[in-house]
């Protein structure tokens, strides 16, 4: 596997021909009552071409304000990817969104996305952020990860978020809990 940043001259569809966005989801965490209970909600989790489009626009702009994008490639096919939207926000100007991190269905459960997420954090930490905002996926499996990787429920919700996606989980990561030994150093993200 090689981890390397994205520049913008790579952002096309062709980066993605062999990248798999399936996800079968059969239940997800929900909000009731002031409380965060598991729900069936089964439904296929896929990009349309237009999803690909809005995707690469996001990417585009991402790499041109001074974001962070970083991929994983396995013999040279995208498998999986993160990014950080540049600037801080917050009361205190502690947090910065990580606005995407996926893996390709056929690369899953291999260490890509805690690889990607951790680079996320090191690079969100010298740009002197203290917390990764994340709008999560409620599907079971992906909190599953987050929650693994240390995220909890995030105490300052950024509405744009909720407004796009009401049923995501709004979480955030601080990022002084991540063992330094865990971090990429010196800005060398790959591990």
């Amino acid at each position: 596997m090689i981890y390397r940043t994205l520049n913008i001259s790579e952002l096309n569809r062709e980066l993605f021909a062999d990248f798999i966005r399936h996800q079968v989801v059969n239940d997800c965490w929900r909000r009731e009552n002031d409380a965060w209970v598991i729900k069936p909600d089964p439904f296929t989790d896929d990009w349309s071409e237009e999803d690909y489009q809005e995707l690469l626009t996001h990417l585009r702009e991402i790499c041109l304000s001074g974001g962070f994008i970083y991929a994983a490639f396995w013999h040279g096919k995208l498998k999986g990817f993160v990014s950080v939207a540049p600037g801080r926000f917050g009361n205190k100007k502690e947090y910065m969104d990580l606005t995407n991190i996926h893996v390709s269905e056929d690369m899953r459960r291999k260490g890509i996305g805690k690889t990607l997420f951790l680079a996320a954090a090191a690079w969100a930490r010298d740009q002197g952020a203290e917390k990764l905002y994340i709008s999560a996926h409620s599907a079971v499996e992906s909190q599953a990860f987050y929650h693994s990787m240390g995220c909890i429920e995030a105490t300052q919700y950024q509405q744009g978020h909720v407004d796009k996606e009401p049923f995501d989980c709004q979480l955030e990561l601080s990022i002084k809990k991540i063992p330094s030994s865990l971090l990429p150093t010196d800005g060398a993200y790959t591990p």
